[in-house]
């Protein structure tokens, strides 16, 4: 599950949240669905921990230092321009 790239596990995740909620699985075919849901899930959210890190790590402050600050969706993140 390691090698599932962001996108996919997401629209895999939906998929099996869309199974889930149709309420047409048998018990224990729902139990292995909310088992790969969860990893599924935690896996996406690897996946965005380590994506915010970067970007953390890659914004600059105005001399050009690295520096750490939060990505502000009202900016659009064109500070500067």
């Amino acid at each position: 599950m390691t090698d599932l790239k962001f996108e996919d596990a997401l629209a895999r995740l939906e998929e099996i949240v869309q199974t889930l909620e149709s309420g047409n699985l048998p018990l224990d075919e729902s139990l292995m669905a909310f088992e790969e849901g969860i990893r599924l899930a935690r896996s996406c959210a690897k996946y965005l921990e380590e994506a915010e890190r970067k970007i953390e790590l890659l914004t600059k402050d105005e001399a050009g230092l690295l520096k750490a600050q939060p990505f502000s969706l009202e900016s659009g993140g064109e500070e500067g321009k």
